[in-house]
């Protein structure tokens, strides 16, 4: 059984944090967020994953080497320009094994899901289709495109975002193709699944099952939502075969163990990076610290993000915020409500207060 994930996406909504680093290896409990994805498909029964990379491909490559710590054989594609998902995944064709009929799994790289895919296999395999999707109900389809299915789960439109829309299932961004199917991509072309490859099957009459299961689903797209999966993760939110956290557990929160966090309160999930250095007094609340990073006495970070290297000074406020990698925030400053300071930057003592 062989995988496909795609990673190779800028990450923009996520910036500063992905300036230096690709979305798929900001850190989530400790380890960057497509071990876990790579954990779970070892779990589910793959032994080949194919990584479609594009931005800062090296990344990828010196992290994860051959696969063989996880278990995994694993390759590498990389696109020279964007192509699409649809274009990325016939753009790691040569490296499949597979033909034919044989089920091919396709994960996008910013979705964290604790659904069965040992079940979504199962039903694509006794449906016998083309693409068995996996989908999620939503409180607000109104936001996402949406995906109707029959009463025996046949996909029956792929529908554009509406005031008005007829389901409030979505597409979240699992997969099962036949092999034959992503060889039927045009390669080389920018191609979307949602827009082109799903609807032109369709027109075709092949079929394409929803397979919908109530379970733990993330978009990790965005910092607030980065912040909130991982401590998800380190609070045992999320179902399924995750990889282990990396780090040594504190009350609810995750330090790594060249951390130095004493004296500070570290809760809500929080991960403490290598070499972190939080002081006593300090408290850090839902949040991420990244590895290098130096918070002082007196600061309270919540629901917020901490850059590596970076440095906060003593008092301030960091909540529902990012700090970019070695930026550096002078005494008494506080950040609210989506600010983002870039990486690099300084604030000086007292500047900013929202």
């Amino acid at each position: 059984m062989e995988a496909v994930v795609l990673v190779g996406g800028q990450g923009t909504r996520l910036r500063p944090l992905t300036l230096s680093t690709p979305k798929p290896m900001l850190p989530v409990a400790g380890l960057p967020f497509v071990t876990h994805q790579l954990t779970r498909l070892r779990a589910a029964g793959v032994e080949h994953v194919v990584l479609a990379t594009s931005y800062r491909a090296e990344t990828f490559t010196e992290h994860f080497g051959d696969g063989s710590k996880l278990g995994l054989r694993l390759d590498f594609a990389t696109e020279s320009e964007p192509l699409g998902t649809g274009g990325g995944i016939r753009n790691v064709a040569a490296l499949l094994d597979s033909a034919g009929e044989d089920p091919v799994l396709i994960l996008n790289g910013d979705v964290l899901s604790g659904h069965d895919m040992r079940r979504q296999l199962e039903l694509h395999r006794r449906c016998e289709a083309a693409v068995t999707l996996h989908l999620v109900e939503v409180a607000d389809p109104r936001a996402f495109g949406c995906v109707p299915t029959d009463a025996d789960g046949r996909v029956t439109a792929f529908l554009e975002k509406s005031p008005d829309p007829p389901t409030n299932r979505i597409n979240a961004g699992c997969y099962v193709f036949r092999r034959e199917v992503i060889d039927a991509i045009p390669p080389g072309d920018v191609v979307s699944v949602e827009h082109d490859t799903f609807p032109g099957l369709l027109a075709d009459g092949r079929l394409l099952m929803g397979y919908v299961e109530p379970a733990y689903w993330l978009d990790v797209g965005t910092p607030r939502a980065l912040v909130r999966g991982s401590a998800d993760v380190v609070l045992g939110r999320v179902p399924g075969a995750f990889a282990a956290p990396a780090g040594q557990p504190v009350a609810d929160a995750l330090v790594d163990a060249t951390a130095d966090v004493d004296g500070a309160r570290i809760s809500g999930g929080s991960s403490i990076g290598a070499g972190a250095r939080v002081a006593a007094g300090a408290e850090v609340s839902g949040s991420i610290v990244f590895p290098g990073a130096a918070i002082a006495a007196g600061c309270r970070i919540v629901d917020a993000v901490v850059g590596s290297d970076a440095e906060i000074a003593e008092d301030c406020t960091i909540r529902d915020a990012v700090v970019g990698d070695r930026a550096v925030v002078g005494p008494g400053n506080e950040l609210a409500a989506g600010a983002r300071l870039w990486s690099d930057a300084v604030l000086a003592a007292g500047a900013l207060r929202f």
